[in-house]
């Protein structure tokens, strides 16, 4: 098959927000839970879900032609591979992440050029006030954000144990590690390992059931605060999962100062983040830099770029680990 026209291959690149916009609606409706039990025809799905069953079968039918979902020969929806993850609770659901996305974060995309035109980050434009503080006074949107970085960070943890060794660490303090998934994962593959959960007072809270669950409680430390403020004391390593991505140079070298003071001798920072390549190709971080800009007024690097931050703040980049998954482990030590 000969390869599709430039202009076929920009017009799907252009509709491309059509799929993501759909797979929103798919996930609001909690489609592929009601699909967990077996095939079922529109019409039945539409009633359980309280929408229209014609609509449903043209959402479901599009979902089919990218492979989400997959039509039987009677006409009822089944799921495929790709709607797995889209069923929830899972460890690494991605159900409340596609629900993120397409609801106040979407917004920013629709404002990208004044960002782009002004540099101000289009979440705060849009909503008076920056992300996290917008989900501090927002708890039910707080709480599907939760469960959205839950899911994403589930396979990128798995494949940092799988890269990086910690079987010389004896204390593994997770930096605004949020409900603490990462954490107690690193506790579950090294059980003398002990742990220590660094995140806001409200949200360390909500984390002490996973932990519990996962079997780690006992060894686990949880500790409130600001780490634009503080850090804790007392560990050998310092995770920082998807974190200083969220924050430009300014901010994000607040952090690391403030780890900076608080790190013991020999500690090592690990950073699990999108490593920008150098050059071009095609790369999920790019893009993802450009939601950090809209969102967050955050932004991914390069290792160069790691490099000049660190050294702007009292720290060596010893080296950057990658994985088998996009994220890489960006270590350092006190210079």
């Amino acid at each position: 098959m000969s390869e599709p026209h430039p202009a076929q291959q920009l017009v799907r690149m252009i509709v491309g927000s059509w799929v993501s916009r759909a797979i929103y609606v798919a996930a609001k409706l909690r489609i592929a839970d009601h699909l967990a039990d077996g095939p079922r025809a529109a019409e039945d799905l539409a009633a359980t879900t309280g929408v229209a069953a014609g609509p449903l079968y043209r959402l479901l039918r599009a979902l089919a032609g990218v492979g989400v979902f997959a039509p039987d020969a009677d006409g009822r929806f089944r799921l495929n591979p790709l709607a797995e993850p889209l069923r929830d609770g899972g460890p690494e659901s991605l159900r409340a992440l596609a629900v993120v996305l397409g609801e106040e974060q979407d917004r920013c995309w629709d404002d990208l050029l004044q960002t782009v035109r002004t540099g101000e980050t289009a979440f705060d434009r849009l909503y008076g006030r920056p992300v996290f503080a917008y989900l501090g006074e927002h708890p039910e949107q707080a709480k599907t954000f939760d469960a959205a970085m839950t899911g994403f960070s589930g396979r990128a943890m798995r494949a940092v144990l799988d890269a990086y060794d910690l079987s010389c660490v004896a204390t593994l303090a997770d930096v605004g590690g949020g409900l603490g998934s990462n954490l107690a994962a690193a506790l579950g593959r090294y059980p003398s390992m002990r742990g220590l959960l660094f995140d806001r007072p409200h949200v360390v809270e909500r984390a002490r059931p996973l932990l519990k669950t996962a079997g780690v409680a006992g060894r686990c430390t949880v500790k409130g605060g600001d780490f634009f403020e503080r850090a804790p004391g007392g560990a050998d390593a310092y995770l920082l999962g998807h974190i200083v991505h969220d924050w430009d140079d300014a901010k994000a070298g607040l952090i690391l100062d403030n780890l900076r003071r608080a790190m013991p001798a020999g500690a090592k920072l690990l950073l699990v983040e999108y490593v920008l390549p150098e050059g071009d190709g095609a790369w999920f971080g790019k893009l993802l830099d450009v939601h950090m800009m809209a969102v967050t007024g955050g932004l991914e690097r390069t290792a160069a770029e790691y490099r000049q931050l660190f050294a702007a703040h009292g720290f060596r980049l010893t080296r950057v680990v990658p994985t088998a998954g996009d994220v890489s482990v960006v270590e350092g030590v006190p210079a």
